[in-house]
Parts: C-alpha cells; sequence; structure tokens
C-alpha cells in the first residue's frame, strides 16, 4: 500500500505501524508496561501515548487444536482495544509485538498491525489559536498540571 505524502507548512506526516490488541481490561495495563519496557511511545511532545476503548465484547469458539478444549458454542470475554503507534523500525516492532505475546493472558493474542500514517505538530505553530485548551476556560478533561 502507497500512503500519501500529505506535504504541507502545519504538520509533519510521519510513517509507522499502528498496532491494536484486544486484551481483558484487567491486563491492558500489564501490556502497556511491557510495551514501555521496549518503546517509549513518543507522540510529539509526548510519551506513553495509548489509546484505551471501553470494554466491549470478544467472541471466539475454540477449535480444541491449541492448549483449550474445543467449545461447541461461541463463547465471550469482556475486552477492550488497546492501540499505539510504533515508528517504521522492523526489529523493534517484532521485538514490541514478541513482549505483546508475552504479556498477554490469550494462548492467541487479537493482535493487528497496519501500516499508518500519523500527523505531528509543527512546535510553536498555532499556539494563540481560540480552540487550544489553555486559551480558554480548563474544562474537566484538562490534566491539574495543565490548568
Amino acid at each position: 500500500m502507497t500512503l500519501p505524502k500529505l506535504d504541507n507548512q502545519r504538520f509533519i506526516p510521519e510513517e509507522g505501524l499502528r498496532i491494536i490488541v484486544q486484551v481483558p481490561e484487567t491486563h491492558a495495563q500489564k501490556i502497556v508496561e511491557a510495551v514501555l519496557g521496549i518503546v517509549s511511545l513518543k507522540y510529539g511532545d509526548y510519551d506513553s501515548v495509548t489509546f484505551r476503548t471501553e470494554p466491549g465484547r470478544q467472541q471466539f469458539r475454540s477449535l480444541g487444536s491449541g492448549h483449550n478444549i474445543a467449545t461447541e458454542t461461541v463463547v465471550e470475554v469482556p475486552c477492550l482495544e488497546l492501540s499505539f503507534f510504533l515508528p517504521s523500525d522492523e526489529a523493534k516492532a517484532t521485538q514490541v509485538l514478541t513482549e505483546i505475546y508475552s504479556a498477554h493472558p490469550y494462548e492467541e493474542p487479537v493482535i493487528f498491525v497496519q501500516t499508518c500514517l500519523r500527523t505531528l505538530h509543527i512546535r510553536g505553530m498555532d499556539e494563540d489559536n481560540p480552540n487550544r485548551f489553555w486559551n480558554g476556560e480548563a474544562e474537566d478533561w484538562v490534566p491539574k498540571e495543565h490548568r
């Protein structure tokens, strides 16, 4: 797949990988910590940048060819999706994915790896924009450290 160049004066596009992991909520932080042991998950002027969805329902039926016995019907497990960006570095990505397999509670974790572009702001640009949270009254979602 060829990604667009997105040449512009407002942001910097960067090629990389979007990693999406379906995991029971109680194990999500363990996976984040395992990944952060290898990479900082830097996103511009921030690090440790991840995203978690609200828990949903993952379904599957064991075929019995792995560790678990076959199930007659589909079973459901509450899970969330954890996602983050990795710069294009195949060796580092392989190391991160291997660590996810190690930290994940499943025999066969559901992990998606997508080639993507992310955009990074150009530092110092547009700081007087009235839509920036620091140019208005602090909303509830703004961390106390930034108010």
